[in-house]
């Protein structure tokens, strides 16, 4: 008799938020990756598919294993295909720390490897693109812990100058007066593992696009796992997305203590109308039916705008 074959767990989920993508893979307990390719941003580094070697930055949001554990391989493999060394945004009290994990690795592979650990109080930034920064929020989890927040700088004219002729524009710069002003405008928000805070709730959160959040919890009977874990309930979701004005919301770190057929039906039961911005990113079945509808979408919009051919 042939043995079964190995379950599919290593299986990258994609999502395709325009103009972003967002995949990896994030099973509670286990691994979190999750990449925005655009953005040159993986969230977290638990384990490291191929996909996350491309991005040049790791925003880590705390210290456990399973959001941490391929951190000295991303590094390695970075050096090895010969790209720029990776950089790896943390918490202040965990620069230290990987650090020192780094230096370990000298002895094993008797190399060193090029690798940047940048730590990040809640409230600093880093510039990760022209224009683009990546801010480090308060978390509460278990151990020391971020949120973050991709944030674009866009220049703007100011109220008082606009429909005002190139020239008159001009002799106002000349003179030394500011004609623009700098709006921050959340792009990604990440909630990483936490639980409820005040954070969740401020304006990146609130503002951003698309907010990538765990909800490891489902079932009513571990309301008090999800306490002593500080981890979000599905019931907590319900608040949150009432603040929340993300055109997509995609939930991660989900656990296995509930099959997710179990947690969409319960999402949607606790979220009611509000479930049509929300999506699993390990829903593969369904982000590949939402996927083929955006393709076909773009097909007859091509179709529609082609020319009649003469006959």
């Amino acid at each position: 008799m042939l043995p079964k074959r190995p379950p599919r767990d290593h299986r990258v989920g994609f999502i395709y938020a325009p103009p972003y993508r967002i995949q990896g893979i994030s099973i509670g307990g286990e691994q979190t990756i999750v990449q925005v390719p655009e953005l040159g941003l993986n969230f977290d580094i638990g384990l490291a598919p191929r996909i996350a070697i491309t991005a040049p930055f790791v925003a880590l949001s705390h210290g456990h294993m399973d959001h941490v554990a391929a951190l000295p391989y991303y590094f390695s493999q970075r050096v090895f295909m010969k790209m720029t060394p990776g950089t790896c945004v943390c918490h202040p009290d965990l620069a230290g720390p990987l650090n020192t994990m780094m230096q370990g690795w000298i002895r094993v592979e008797n190399q060193q490897t090029a690798h940047t650990i940048t730590a990040l109080a809640p409230g600093d930034e880093i510039q990760i693109k022209p224009s683009i920064v990546l801010r480090a929020i308060e978390a509460k989890h278990t151990v020391p812990a971020l949120s973050f927040a991709v944030i674009e700088n866009r220049s703007k004219l100011r109220e008082e100058f606009i429909g005002m002729p190139q020239s008159e524009l001009r002799r106002i710069r000349e003179e030394g007066r500011e004609i623009t002003q700098v709006l921050k405008v959340p792009l990604v928000a990440y909630s990483g593992d936490t639980e409820m805070n005040e954070n969740l709730v401020s304006t990146p959160f609130n503002d951003a696009r698309i907010v990538i959040t765990e909800c490891t919890f489902f079932d009513d009977e571990h309301v008090d796992r999800a306490k002593v874990g500080k981890h979000l309930h599905i019931n907590q979701l319900k608040e949150l997305m009432q603040s929340w004005r993300a055109e997509m919301v995609v939930i991660i770190h989900t656990s296995r203590r509930t099959h997710l057929e179990a947690s969409r039906r319960k999402m949607e039961e606790v979220l009611g109308d509000e479930a049509q911005r929300v999506c699993f990113l390990m829903d593969h079945h369904r982000n590949k039916l939402r996927y083929d509808e955006q393709e076909s979408s773009l097909e007859g919009e091509k179709e529609g705008s082609e020319p009649p051919r003469n006959g």
